[in-house]
C-alpha cells in the first residue's frame, strides 16, 4: 500500500509530529471527505507501507527525525514556486525554502525529492516572461538537489475561481502552454532537469516534457528494491497517471493560505478545524464520534 502525505494538507510542515506518533502507533484514522461518519483504519506499519510519499512546501520541521522512517521507503514532492504572499500567503520566504530544499536533498539524495512548479498562474504581474526568469534562476539553484521538476497549469475550480480572478489570473489556453512548454523545455535541458506533467492532457513531448506520475510506482521500486503494484488511481482526474494510494490526509486544515488551493473552503473552517489538533489523537484535526463507522483498511 503506497501512503500519500498528503494531497489534502501540508503534513510535512505543520503535523509532522502527528505523522510520527501514528507512524510509532502502528496505524491511522483517516475520514472519508464525501462520507464523513465514514472512517477508516489505515496500518502505517513496515510490512503494509510499500512507501510513504510527502507532498509539501515546507518540510522543514520533518526533516531533523527522518531517522524514524528510516526503514521505509519514501520520497518527497516539494514545491517551490516563484509567487509572493499575494498568491501564497503564508509560505516563508524562498531563501529559506530553497535552504531547506538543499537541506532535504543532502540528507536523502537528489533522486527522492522532486521539484513542483506548479501551478503556473499568469498574471499581468506574473507574466510568462516572469515565470521564464524565475524558473531558470530556481533551476539554476536546484539542480544540484534534483533530477526531476513536474508542472502544471492553474486549473479554474469553481471553489478556486474567486480568488484567482482576485488576483487577475487568465485562462490559460493550449496555445498558452504549448509555449510556454517550449521555453520551459529549453530552460530545464539546459541544467539538466528532466521535465513531466501533472494531470495534463496536452502532449509537450515535442519539447522533452513527458506526462507524469507523481506516485510513481518505478520510483519506488527504485527506492524499495521490491515490486510495485501498477494500477492507476481511479479516485484521481482522467489525466493523472498516478499509481493507487491511500491519503491519510484532511481537507482543511493546511495553513499555507495558497489562493489556487481546493482543498480549503475558508481560512475560517480550517482556523476551526485547527482547534481540533491533537498530536496524540488517530485522526488529523477531528475526533471520533459514536456515529461514527470505522472499518479497516488493508490495500
Amino acid at each position: 500500500m503506497i501512503i500519500s502525505v498528503s494531497r489534502r494538507t501540508d503534513v510535512p510542515a505543520f503535523y509532522s509530529d502527528w505523522f510520527y506518533s501514528r507512524v510509532k502507533e502502528g496505524y491511522v484514522l483517516v475520514k472519508n471527505p464525501f462520507n464523513y461518519r465514514q472512517v477508516s483504519k489505515v496500518p502505517l506499519t513496515l510490512d503494509a507501507v510499500d512507501c510513504f510519499v510527502f507532498w509539501s512546501k515546507n518540510p522543514a520541521n520533518m526533516i531533523d527525525n527522518l531517522q524514524i522512517i528510516d526503514r521505509y521507503p519514501y520520497y518527497f514532492q516539494f514545491t517551490l514556486n516563484p509567487y509572493d504572499d499575494k498568491i501564497e500567503k503564508n509560505v516563508p520566504k524562498k531563501s529559506r525554502i530553497i535552504d531547506t530544499f538543499k537541506k532535504l536533498s543532502d540528507k536523502i539524495g537528489p533522486n527522492r525529492v522532486i521539484w513542483r512548479y506548479d501551478p503556473i498562474i499568469i498574471t499581468k504581474a506574473v507574466s510568462e516572461e516572469y515565470h521564464y526568469k524565475y524558473f531558470e534562476v530556481l533551476s539554476s539553484k536546484l539542480q544540484d538537489y534534483t533530477s526531476k521538476c513536474i508542472i502544471s497549469f492553474v486549473d479554474f475550480y469553481p471553489k478556486v475561481r474567486k480568488g484567482l480572478e482576485k488576483i487577475g489570473a487568465f485562462e490559460i489556453s493550449d496555445e498558452d502552454k504549448v509555449r510556454i512548454g517550449r521555453r520551459l523545455g529549453e530552460i530545464a535541458e539546459a541544467y539538466s532537469l528532466k521535465i513531466e506533467t501533472c494531470a495534463e492532457e496536452i502532449d509537450l513531448s515535442q519539447f522533452g516534457i513527458q506526462h507524469g506520475r507523481c506516485i510513481d510506482p518505478h520510483l519506488i521500486e527504485e527506492i524499495s528494491g521490491r515490486k510495485i503494484k501498477d494500477g492507476k488511481d481511479k479516485n484521481q482526474r482522467k489525466a493523472c497517471g498516478c499509481a493507487a494510494s491511500v491519503d491519510i490526509g484532511a481537507y482543511n486544515t493546511c495553513m499555507h493560505g495558497c489562493v489556487y488551493c481546493y482543498a480549503n473552503y475558508s481560512s475560517s473552517v480550517v482556523n476551526g478545524n485547527m482547534t481540533l489538533y491533537d498530536v496524540n489523537s488517530p485522526l488529523l484535526c477531528s475526533s471520533i464520534t459514536d456515529e461514527d463507522a470505522i472499518t479497516g483498511k488493508n490495500s
